[in-house]
C-alpha cells in the first residue's frame, strides 16, 4: 500500500510541475465534456467559456441526461421526452483564482446562469495537469424557475446538480 501511495504522488507531482495556468484572461477560451449528476438523472454536460477580462467570462453549457427514472402515475409508466432531458444555459463566471491568490494551474469561479429552465448560480473549479488538459468540478442550483407548478419530469434540469468534466484549452 505504500508504494501505491508513493507512485501516486511521484505521478502527481510530475502532473504538478508541468501544470499550466487555469485562467489567462481576455482570449482565453476552454472546452469541457464530461458527467452531469442530479436527483432522478444523470448524463452528459457539454459548454464553454470565453475570456472577456482579467476576472471574467461568459459561455453556455448544455446537459442530455441519458439515465431517467421512470414516473409511474397511477397505473400508467411515464418516459421522458426529448424536451425532459435536455438543458441549455448562457454562462458569467468570475474566475477568482488569482485574487484568491491559489497556484495558477487552479482556478475557482462562481457564476450565474440563464437556462432553458431556470435562473441560477454555480460554483466550480478547475484544475490543469498541463497547458491543455485538466478537470473541473462544478455545483449548481436554480434561483428562481420558470414554472412554479414543478411536477414529474419537471424537476430533471431544475434542481442541485453536480458536473465533473475534463477540460481543454482551445
Amino acid at each position: 500500500m505504500k508504494k501505491i501511495i508513493t507512485l501516486l504522488l511521484v505521478a502527481f507531482a510530475g502532473f504538478s510541475v508541468n501544470a499550466q495556468e487555469a485562467y489567462s484572461g481576455k482570449g482565453d477560451t476552454k472546452m469541457h465534456i464530461g458527467a452531469n449528476f442530479q436527483d432522478g438523472g444523470t448524463g452528459l454536460n457539454v459548454g464553454a467559456d470565453f475570456g472577456l477580462g482579467e476576472n471574467i467570462s461568459i459561455g453556455f453549457s448544455a446537459n442530455y441526461l441519458l439515465g431517467v427514472k421512470e414516473v409511474t402515475v397511477g397505473s400508467e409508466t411515464l418516459k421522458p421526452e426529448f424536451k425532459d432531458r435536455i438543458d441549455a444555459k448562457f454562462r458569467f463566471n468570475a474566475n477568482i483564482g488569482k485574487v484568491m491568490t491559489l497556484p495558477e494551474q487552479i482556478d475557482v469561479y462562481p457564476g450565474l446562469d440563464l437556462g432553458v429552465k431556470n435562473f441560477g448560480g454555480h460554483l466550480g473549479v478547475r484544475y490543469f495537469f498541463s497547458e491543455g488538459f485538466g478537470l473541473q468540478t462544478e455545483f449548481g442550483v436554480p434561483f428562481a424557475k420558470y414554472d412554479t407548478n414543478i411536477q414529474g419530469f419537471d424537476e430533471l434540469n431544475n434542481q442541485f446538480y453536480a458536473n465533473f468534466s475534463m477540460v481543454f484549452n482551445l
